[in-house]
């Protein structure tokens, strides 16, 4: 019996590393599928994109083998005769800076207060104001449509830009305030010894030590504001004030749904830029977001 103690003794750790290899090996198998029903759906719209016009929807067999790639397919799209692209592309682009650079703005202001000014009921107020978190957005729009409309503001690029409805700013608040909490307060010393005022400190001391969390916020802003239909569909009512996700669901009552590949090359064109700008920030997102949840 003691001469089997040593044989235990030396298979437990093979045994271990085993089972931490098999393990390994399952979380990375759940990983993969879950990667690969998260790509399948964007590569299925793409090449879906590259069939003939007139295909019908493709199957899994078909997806791979059209009779042809169309790559022409997005140059119809660009050059559609009902839809001037090129003023909806420059719609959202305009309006998606102005909704990052407010958000950005106003939630860094309001951050810096929460997190470094002293004053009477701060952390009570600070609760109330992420309050407004749990107001659904859709229960503003009737009012804030109203309030537009009395401003002169439809269908207007400071109707678009200014009351946006889903600028959350409360989270952004919340995010670049956790953020602020983690900077060490003697820098804000060092730089009053200097004969800074609380704007310098957040303008020179602040804002530069937080670029992960403001890129993060950023990007919140940008993939919200790009890909919203709503909001863009009732403050515009003129083609010249559409923006792209907007504008290109024309696609789908010209065709009445059934010229999938072109309706899939303009979701496409919609969809491009907000995966282009999500892994230009992917390192500065991801920095921003677990550094933000650790502090404060």
């Amino acid at each position: 019996m003691t001469g089997n103690m040593p044989t235990r003794a030396r298979a437990s750790p093979a045994a271990s590393r085993v089972l931490r290899a098999l393990r390994t090996v399952v979380v990375y198998a759940l990983l993969l599928l879950i990667a690969l029903s998260t790509a399948l759906p964007l590569v299925w719209m793409v090449c879906t994109s590259l069939h003939p016009p007139h295909a019908q929807l493709p199957t899994m067999r078909t997806l791979f083998a059209p009779d042809g790639w169309h790559w022409d397919n997005y140059s119809y799209v660009f050059t559609f005769a009902e839809l001037p692209i090129w003023r909806f592309a420059v719609n959202s682009v305009l309006v998606t800076a102005g909704v990052v650079l407010l958000q950005l703005t106003l939630c860094s202001l309001a951050a810096y207060g929460f997190a470094r000014l002293q004053f009477r009921g701060r952390d009570a107020l600070f609760v109330v104001f992420l309050l407004t978190m749990m107001v659904p957005a859709q229960v503003l729009i009737v009012p804030l449509f109203a309030l537009v409309r009395h401003l002169g503001w439809l269908d207007t690029y400071g109707g678009l830009i200014v009351p946006y409805p889903y600028l959350s700013t409360a989270f952004g608040t919340f995010l670049l305030r956790q953020f602020f909490v983690g900077i060490p307060t003697s820098l804000d010393d060092a730089a009053r010894l200097d004969g800074c005022s609380d704007l310098r400190i957040f303008w020179h001391v602040i804002l530069p030590a937080a670029k992960p969390a403001l890129a993060t916020l950023a990007a919140f802003a940008f993939i919200w504001t790009w890909t919203d239909f709503y909001w863009p569909m009732l403050a515009t009512s003129s083609t010249t004030m559409r923006t792209l996700e907007v504008g290109l669901s024309v696609f789908k009552d010209a065709y009445h749904g059934t010229r999938w590949p072109l309706q899939m090359a303009a979701a496409v064109i919609v969809l491009a830029p907000v995966l282009l700008f999500f892994l230009v920030m992917q390192r500065f997102f991801v920095k921003g977001v677990v550094l933000s949840g650790l502090k404060g």
